[in-house]
């Protein structure tokens, strides 16, 4: 699948879908999943950008040249997981994806820019990348901080067969 046929597919429905994502080359393979957390990019802008690849000590992400390139996982054994590129990323567009935490259970590390921060063990609502609740799931980890560059990385425990999918959530409390 083309870039451009993620963005015509991304425009027609508002979102971009997993099945699309799973067509990209770089998208992690299940066998990458299965060594723990990795990197997830869904960042389909063609605009001057390369903070993920810079924020990368591994070099497993590339923008290259042009800068107008979208960002993609070169080398997934490379990748550890580590999240820098979630907090240099402008457009919230990266993920870690956690699918080795435990035969049942899947984390997924998410930019997180709102107010006020989830509390760990706040029970939540997850939700797909077209905003519907999908399963429930649990805060594990709230960072934040200056060294964040303003984005917080909010870790959610959910059940492994949603980690595809689930990109957002819901403080239960608030649905």
């Amino acid at each position: 699948m083309t870039k451009n046929d993620l963005k015509e597919n991304k425009m027609a429905k508002g979102f971009i879908s997993i099945e699309d994502l799973k067509k990209v080359p770089s998208y992690p393979s299940e066998e990458r999943f299965k060594r723990g957390p990795v990197a997830v990019i869904e960042c389909l802008e063609e605009i001057p950008c390369n903070p993920c690849e810079t924020a990368c000590s591994r070099n497993a992400i590339k923008v290259g040249y042009p800068i107008t390139n979208r960002p993609v996982l070169v080398d997934e054994a490379a990748c550890n997981g580590c999240g820098n590129c979630i907090i240099k990323c402008p457009g919230l567009a990266i993920f870690v994806v956690n699918k080795a935490y435990s035969e049942e259970k899947a984390t997924i590390v998410m930019p997180y820019e709102l107010l006020p921060l989830p509390e760990k063990g706040s029970n939540v609502v997850c939700l797909d990348r077209k905003g519907n609740a999908i399963c429930e799931g649990i805060i594990l980890k709230v960072l934040s901080g200056k060294a964040l560059n303003k984005t917080n990385l909010i870790t959610v425990l959910i059940p492994k067969e949603y980690a595809d999918v689930v990109r957002f959530f819901k403080i239960k409390d608030n649905v």
